[in-house]
């Protein structure tokens, strides 16, 4: 999109219209050419330095001496005090060092070795999730062939309501909320011990918590979700949460093993945390987890039906998945930019940028970078190799890399496994936002 201003056109990646059709991958590459550190005009308070090579995005991440998330939060609204304190205690709005003191004690539960150990468990869940789904004739894969009071009285879910030559035909279904956000809630629900009468709440939370700029999806001031509400309302779950918590390792002699407990046990920066601070955290860890990794899952969905023959030769050898989750990340990161605030004045890029001043790396851009990747509008499943930028850099490089990693994995061998037709019945709806690359709604039919 672009604005005029007097006899001259400015390009605007701002507005959060501009991404209902998708990021603008043609702006963005133009920008690259001509003005890869471009300055962006914001209604209403200052704009925003906008990053948007490969190198300089990796540059701004690696100095936060000189870029700063603490300062100025990671959205490009500047935000009143008392939300930008309260966020403030999230990792992601953190420098060093507090940043990595905050870090340090969680490391050990996300190594690749731990998280290696829950493929079993995430594999179960997506058979699980498939199991549930509905199927044509009525019914779901859970429930057909069932006599009475629902008990199972002959063949499986992977036969039950066979069509002509025994082949079970799938049904229609809305993949972004009746599948792919199953998963994270899930895995995110168990390794916090949240109580699973909870789940849905909290992933409604965590939705809303990302769709502010939607009102279609997070919510309105009128209806009582305006900016900030859908953190505050899921910290306060999380401060109540921790409470209790409290309260039974107090009692207990075998606490539970889980990340809520790690927490609340460890000592960050030579202290434990307080209930708010944990409220704080648990807003960051919860909606990551949830949010993004349903991103990835149905835009990874989408991206595949979206160009078949890439499909066909994921389907022809299931061995191709990881570097296929990998190239989903580059295509359909989930998240288009974070911001710092520059701390001095610096130059990037031979463009003078000024102590205050907004600094926002966009991702979205920095992953079709045409100077680190061979082709990059071009989904290739075989790419080699795929140094995007969708888990971050540096200091800041994503916690739950494993998790999400070994989520994607599992779960699309699990789907091409399971149904070995899947076609679009619709047109995928987009989120209104300039910060979160996400589908709302993408109609499949899947067919087993």
């Amino acid at each position: 999109m672009t604005t005029t201003a007097g006899a001259t056109t400015v390009p605007d990646i701002y507005t959060p219209d501009l991404y209902v059709s998708g990021p603008p991958h043609e702006l963005f590459a133009e920008l690259r050419r001509t003005q890869p550190v471009f300055w962006q005009d914001m209604p209403g308070e200052p704009g925003y330095w906008a990053v948007l090579k490969h190198t300089d995005v990796e540059y701004v991440s690696q100095h936060p001496e000189l870029f700063s998330a603490e300062r100025g939060g990671i959205v490009l609204e500047d935000l009143e005090e008392e939300r930008l304190e309260a966020l403030r205690g999230t990792l992601l709005s953190m420098d060093p060092p507090r940043h990595r003191a905050y870090r340090k004690p969680l490391v050990k539960s996300f190594t690749a070795r731990v998280v290696g150990g829950m493929e079993d468990r995430i594999r179960t869940i997506c058979r699980e999730i498939f199991a549930r789904l509905p199927i044509e004739g009525g019914g779901s894969a859970a429930t057909s062939n069932m006599g009475g009071g629902g008990r199972r009285v002959g063949g499986s879910a992977a036969t039950s309501n066979m069509g002509g030559g025994g082949r079970r035909v799938g049904g229609n279904v809305e993949f972004v909320h009746d599948v792919t956000s199953s998963l994270p809630t899930q895995v995110i629900g168990e390794l916090m011990g949240l109580p699973q009468e909870d789940w849905a709440y909290i992933h409604r939370l965590a939705e809303r918590n990302t769709s502010s700029q939607d009102p279609d999806v997070g919510g309105t001031e009128e209806d009582g979700y305006g900016p900030g509400a859908a953190s505050m309302e899921m910290a306060k779950y999380a401060i109540g949460f921790a409470m209790q918590r409290r309260s039974e390792l107090g009692r207990v002699e075998e606490p539970r093993e889980d990340l809520t407990t790690l927490i609340l046990e460890s000592e960050f920066g030579g202290k434990q945390m307080t209930d708010v601070d944990f409220g704080m955290f648990f807003v960051q860890l919860v909606t990551a987890g949830n949010d993004t990794t349903k991103t990835m899952l149905s835009a990874g969905l989408h991206a595949l039906l979206t160009h078949p023959e890439q499909l066909a030769a994921l389907r022809e050898d299931p061995s191709l998945v990881p570097g296929a989750v990998e190239e989903i990340l580059r295509w359909a990161n989930p998240l288009h930019y974070f911001r710092r605030t520059a701390t001095q004045d610096v130059e990037l890029r031979g463009t003078r940028i000024k102590a205050g001043d907004k600094v926002a790396m966009y991702y979205t851009s920095a992953n079709r970078d045409e100077d680190v990747f061979e082709d990059p509008q071009r989904f290739d499943i075989f790419r080699r190799p795929n140094p995007h930028l969708s888990f971050g850099f540096a200091e800041h490089f994503c916690l739950g890399v494993h998790i999400a990693r070994l989520e994607g994995r599992v779960f699309f061998e699990e789907l091409l496994a399971a149904y070995p037709r899947i076609e679009l019945t619709g047109e995928p709806k987009r989120l209104r936002s300039n910060l979160n690359n996400a589908l709302t709604k993408l109609p499949v039919r899947l067919i087993a």
